[in-house]
Protein backbone atom coordinates (compact mmCIF):
# COMPACT_ATOMS: atom_id res chain seq x y z
CA UNK A 1 0.00 0.00 0.00
CA UNK A 2 1.45 3.44 -0.89
CA UNK A 3 1.52 6.34 2.08
CA UNK A 4 0.30 9.64 1.07
CA UNK A 5 3.65 11.81 1.71
CA UNK A 6 2.36 15.25 3.34
CA UNK A 7 5.34 17.50 3.37
CA UNK A 8 5.36 20.45 6.29
CA UNK A 9 8.79 21.54 4.68
CA UNK A 10 8.92 24.99 4.63
CA UNK A 11 8.46 26.58 0.64
CA UNK A 12 9.31 30.18 -1.11
CA UNK A 13 6.13 31.63 0.49
CA UNK A 14 7.14 30.53 3.88
CA UNK A 15 10.51 32.19 3.53
CA UNK A 16 9.07 35.23 2.10
CA UNK A 17 6.54 35.45 5.00
CA UNK A 18 10.02 34.95 7.49
CA UNK A 19 11.73 37.95 5.86
CA UNK A 20 8.55 39.91 6.09
CA UNK A 21 8.63 39.80 9.67
CA UNK A 22 12.14 40.15 9.87
CA UNK A 23 11.62 43.70 8.01
CA UNK A 24 8.83 44.58 10.45
CA UNK A 25 10.39 43.80 13.02
CA UNK A 26 13.93 45.82 12.41
CA UNK A 27 11.44 48.58 11.16
CA UNK A 28 9.45 48.83 14.69
CA UNK A 29 13.34 48.55 15.78
CA UNK A 30 12.37 45.44 18.09
CA UNK A 31 15.16 42.74 19.05
CA UNK A 32 14.31 38.78 18.28
CA UNK A 33 14.05 38.59 21.68
CA UNK A 34 11.51 41.07 22.02
CA UNK A 35 8.94 40.06 19.30
CA UNK A 36 9.44 36.41 20.86
CA UNK A 37 8.98 37.24 24.75
CA UNK A 38 5.41 39.51 23.54
CA UNK A 39 4.65 36.35 20.90
CA UNK A 40 5.64 33.91 23.93
CA UNK A 41 8.11 32.04 21.92
CA UNK A 42 11.99 31.74 21.94
CA UNK A 43 14.17 34.25 20.26
CA UNK A 44 15.79 30.98 18.36
CA UNK A 45 12.47 30.30 17.34
CA UNK A 46 11.88 33.60 15.62
CA UNK A 47 15.42 33.48 13.93
CA UNK A 48 14.05 30.06 12.46
CA UNK A 49 10.62 32.00 11.55
CA UNK A 50 12.99 34.75 9.58
CA UNK A 51 15.21 32.67 8.16
CA UNK A 52 12.56 30.38 6.41
CA UNK A 53 13.63 27.10 8.37
CA UNK A 54 10.68 26.68 10.73
CA UNK A 55 6.58 27.27 8.93
CA UNK A 56 4.73 30.20 10.79
CA UNK A 57 1.29 28.85 11.53
CA UNK A 58 -1.84 30.65 11.25
CA UNK A 59 -2.53 31.56 15.17
CA UNK A 60 1.22 32.52 15.73
CA UNK A 61 1.47 34.90 12.38
CA UNK A 62 -1.44 35.96 13.81
CA UNK A 63 -0.21 37.03 17.00
CA UNK A 64 3.52 38.25 15.05
CA UNK A 65 1.17 40.62 13.09
CA UNK A 66 -0.36 42.01 16.47
CA UNK A 67 2.84 42.52 18.07
CA UNK A 68 4.06 44.65 14.49
CA UNK A 69 0.82 46.32 14.20
CA UNK A 70 0.17 45.07 10.68
CA UNK A 71 -2.29 42.85 9.03
CA UNK A 72 -1.86 39.22 8.72
CA UNK A 73 -1.85 40.04 5.06
CA UNK A 74 1.11 42.26 5.53
CA UNK A 75 3.13 39.06 5.29
CA UNK A 76 1.84 37.39 2.24
CA UNK A 77 1.37 40.81 0.12
CA UNK A 78 -0.09 39.92 -3.15
CA UNK A 79 -0.70 36.85 -5.29
CA UNK A 80 -1.50 33.92 -3.54
CA UNK A 81 1.91 32.07 -4.98
CA UNK A 82 4.25 34.09 -6.04
CA UNK A 83 6.49 33.29 -8.90
CA UNK A 84 10.30 32.94 -8.43
CA UNK A 85 10.88 35.84 -10.23
CA UNK A 86 8.37 37.65 -7.97
CA UNK A 87 10.46 36.39 -4.68
CA UNK A 88 13.84 37.44 -6.18
CA UNK A 89 12.27 40.64 -6.79
CA UNK A 90 10.93 41.28 -3.83
CA UNK A 91 14.36 39.89 -1.95
CA UNK A 92 16.29 41.92 -3.49
CA UNK A 93 13.95 44.52 -2.56
CA UNK A 94 14.03 44.20 1.21
CA UNK A 95 17.45 42.41 0.77
CA UNK A 96 18.59 46.03 2.33
CA UNK A 97 16.79 45.95 5.23
CA UNK A 98 18.58 42.72 6.55
CA UNK A 99 20.67 45.43 9.30
CA UNK A 100 19.28 48.00 11.85
CA UNK A 101 21.52 50.25 10.26
CA UNK A 102 19.89 50.37 6.90
CA UNK A 103 16.55 50.59 8.67
CA UNK A 104 18.10 53.82 10.41
CA UNK A 105 19.31 55.21 7.59
CA UNK A 106 16.11 54.33 5.51
CA UNK A 107 14.28 56.28 8.34
CA UNK A 108 16.68 59.37 8.56
CA UNK A 109 16.65 59.75 5.03
CA UNK A 110 13.03 59.87 4.79
CA UNK A 111 13.21 62.96 8.09
CA UNK A 112 15.01 65.02 5.59
CA UNK A 113 12.78 67.47 3.50
CA UNK A 114 14.94 69.43 1.25
CA UNK A 115 15.73 67.29 -1.87
CA UNK A 116 19.31 68.82 -2.07
CA UNK A 117 20.40 67.09 0.90
CA UNK A 118 18.82 63.87 0.31
CA UNK A 119 20.62 64.08 -3.42
CA UNK A 120 23.77 65.04 -1.07
CA UNK A 121 23.28 62.20 1.01
CA UNK A 122 22.74 59.80 -1.72
CA UNK A 123 25.78 61.39 -3.34
CA UNK A 124 28.18 61.29 0.19
CA UNK A 125 26.61 57.36 0.48
CA UNK A 126 27.64 56.09 -3.00
CA UNK A 127 30.90 57.87 -2.98
CA UNK A 128 32.16 56.23 0.33
CA UNK A 129 30.49 52.74 -0.81
CA UNK A 130 32.56 53.61 -4.21
CA UNK A 131 29.99 53.53 -6.53
CA UNK A 132 31.27 57.15 -8.40
CA UNK A 133 30.94 55.51 -11.33
CA UNK A 134 27.87 56.52 -13.23
CA UNK A 135 26.60 59.93 -14.46
CA UNK A 136 25.10 62.79 -12.41
CA UNK A 137 21.48 63.10 -12.45
CA UNK A 138 20.96 66.43 -14.34
CA UNK A 139 17.46 67.63 -12.73
CA UNK A 140 19.51 67.88 -9.19
CA UNK A 141 22.81 69.33 -8.70
CA UNK A 142 24.97 66.95 -6.75
CA UNK A 143 26.44 69.11 -3.38
CA UNK A 144 29.46 68.50 -1.17
CA UNK A 145 28.89 67.55 2.05
CA UNK A 146 30.22 70.56 3.51
CA UNK A 147 27.49 72.54 1.77
CA UNK A 148 24.55 70.56 2.96
CA UNK A 149 22.17 73.50 5.30
CA UNK A 150 21.60 70.70 8.56
CA UNK A 151 23.77 71.36 11.62
CA UNK A 152 27.37 69.14 11.21
CA UNK A 153 27.05 65.83 13.75
CA UNK A 154 28.73 66.07 17.08
CA UNK A 155 31.93 65.27 17.30
CA UNK A 156 32.75 61.46 18.72
CA UNK A 157 36.64 63.23 20.23
CA UNK A 158 38.35 62.06 17.18
CA UNK A 159 40.03 63.40 14.49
Amino acid sequence: MKRKTRTKAPDARDAEVGRRIRAQRLVCSMSQTELGQRVGITFQQIQKYEKGVNRVGAGRLAKIAEVLSVPVAFFFGGSDQPTQEETDSINSGLGFLETSGAVRLVRAYAMIDDPHVRRGLVDLAEGIAGRRGRKPRKHAPAIAYSELKEPALPSRGRN
